[in-house]
């Protein structure tokens, strides 16, 4: 009989079933509305604008956004078929024990944004506070900001799509409203935004920059591409629908088309900002362009965009990988702690004034996961999974004492690769690590590792919502295929 354990069966990682997913395409895309709008992102068009025209600045945003975009439906497409985490499904291509290593990099990261977005938040907020009542001190306003968005995300995804729904119309409102006042400010220092460049580059050069600009927005959002099924599990989707279009209609609507509209708006106030004022911190270049009410309700904005943006796209991806690291006696809300108690340990009042290069290396290490995981999921199992094996711990996906080297080995090259190209780095390590896992996990540990799915790659057995399954986990004991749900079509 089959050794159990317990200590992978954490019932928040448990997969989400089709009935409980509540999330649909508007409401996902509200809440990327708050996601997208994050002040960091202004970095991004500040630094861009000052060797490039704003023009081609926004060709490089969109380019760079659409691309992430799609790698995150792609690999949200391992969440919408089979309610699965980030976290539980790294357990394939990386192993039981070895999907720690990659899951803990990402969940730290996800946690240093929460601490630097609580801190812009933190700084607008306290610049209210000194306008209205005299208040002035940022750092008690980064914990309460900081205590505020974690209860929030300890109430679950249901209390976060409704504070996106609260906040986003007026989120984007506010953007408008900060885009004319920076614009006007520009224009009264004689900068022209669509002309004004600090300094000008051509030929390989301006393709450097540009490429620069392309990658850093991928980078941006690279942790979400890797861990984007943390989020769609909770998408509504049709069972039984094999068109893999219809089936992501929901992820499409906000990773491709919202998305990168509201982080182009926020790249633009970004440089704007840095054409208006040389400084593209937007508490800064507010309180140089605006003052009254008017600053007040622009500071507000601020505010909410980043407790929206942290709440769905840092805290929650943490939480989940801190639970799943901790094991069943270490729930969802105690990932939350742990999430906002790293954010304050890296001090991110330092981490701004280095975060294009950051966001570079980040975005090289994290896509040589992405290119791991869609060569995994796509092109090894063809999306067939054997979902129960992932919750044991002497099952299918233990490999060698819990670590997939195939996995391990092509993470190490690919991001390394992305390091010394960075300039390129998403492409780069996304295409060696999908290239180096593929024939080192096809051509040498599956043939040592023997997986199911691939052996016999049977839908009835090893989809999931395609075929109308729900998967159901066992907490006691271990639980077969045959044990799953598959409602009869009618």
């Amino acid at each position: 009989m089959k050794k159990n354990s317990n200590s992978l069966k954490s019932p928040d990682l448990f997969p989400i079933g089709h009935g409980v997913r509540k999330i649909s395409a508007f409401g996902f895309s509200l809440i990327w509305v708050g996601m997208a709008i994050v002040l960091a992102a202004f970095a991004i068009g500040g630094d861009g604008i000052r060797h490039l025209p704003l023009g081609w600045v926004i060709v490089a945003t969109i380019v760079g956004s659409v691309l992430i975009g799609l790698f995150m439906t792609f690999i949200g497409d391992i969440g919408v078929e089979h309610g699965l985490s980030f976290p539980v499904y790294m357990r394939a291509p990386f192993g039981t024990i070895g999907t720690h290593i990659p899951s803990v990099v990402r969940g730290v990261t996800a946690s240093c944004w929460f601490g630097i977005n609580t801190y812009f938040g933190a700084t607008a907020m306290n610049a209210i506070l000194n306008i209205l009542v005299g208040f002035d001190n940022w750092f008690i306003c980064f914990l309460l900001f900081a205590a505020a968005q974690l209860v929030n995300t300890a109430l679950g995804m249901k209390a976060i799509e409704r504070f996106a729904d609260l906040a986003a119309p007026i989120i984007l409102l506010i953007s408008f409203w900060m885009f004319i006042s920076l614009s006007g400010k520009a224009a009264d220092e004689g900068r022209d935004i669509w002309t004004w460049v600090e300094s000008p580059v051509h030929g390989g050069a301006a393709v450097t920059a540009f490429m620069v600009v392309v990658m850093a927005n991928m980078g941006f959002w690279a942790t979400l591409a890797a861990d984007m099924p943390s989020l769609s599990r909770f998408f509504k989707a049709p069972k039984y629908e094999r068109n893999w279009l219809k089936r992501n209609k929901a992820q499409i609507a906000g990773n491709v088309v919202v998305m990168p509209l509201v982080n182009l708006l926020m790249i633009i106030i970004g440089a704007v900002a840095y054409v208006a004022v040389l400084n593209y911190d937007p508490v800064v270049a507010l309180q140089e362009a605006a003052g009254g009410f008017i600053l007040v309700v622009l500071l507000l904005m601020i505010v909410l965009a980043q407790w929206s943006t942290n709440t769905a796209a840092n805290v929650v991806p943490a939480a989940t990988i801190f639970s799943n690291v901790g094991g069943p006696r270490f729930p969802f809300w105690a990932g939350v702690i742990t999430a906002g108690i790293i954010g304050l340990l890296v001090q991110p009042w330092k981490l701004f004034g280095v975060i294009i290069p950051a966001l570079l290396i980040i975005g090289g290490i994290l896509s040589a996961i992405v290119g791991i995981l869609f060569t995994d999921y796509y092109l090894l199992r063809k999306r067939r999974v054997n979902v129960p094996e992932l919750y044991e711990s002497e099952g299918q996906y233990r490999y060698s004492n819990g670590v997939n080297w195939a996995g391990m080995i092509a993470w190490i090259v690919g991001g390394t690769a992305a390091y010394f190209f960075s300039a390129y780095s998403f492409f780069v390590g996304f295409g060696v690590g999908a290239v180096i896992y593929y024939v080192l996990a096809k051509y040498w540990y599956f043939n040592k590792f023997t997986q199911a799915e691939i052996v016999d790659p049977d839908d009835e057995k090893y989809l999931g919502i395609t075929v109308g399954r729900d998967w159901e986990i066992s907490e006691n004991q271990h639980v077969n295929v045959a044990e799953t749900t598959v409602d009869s079509k009618m």
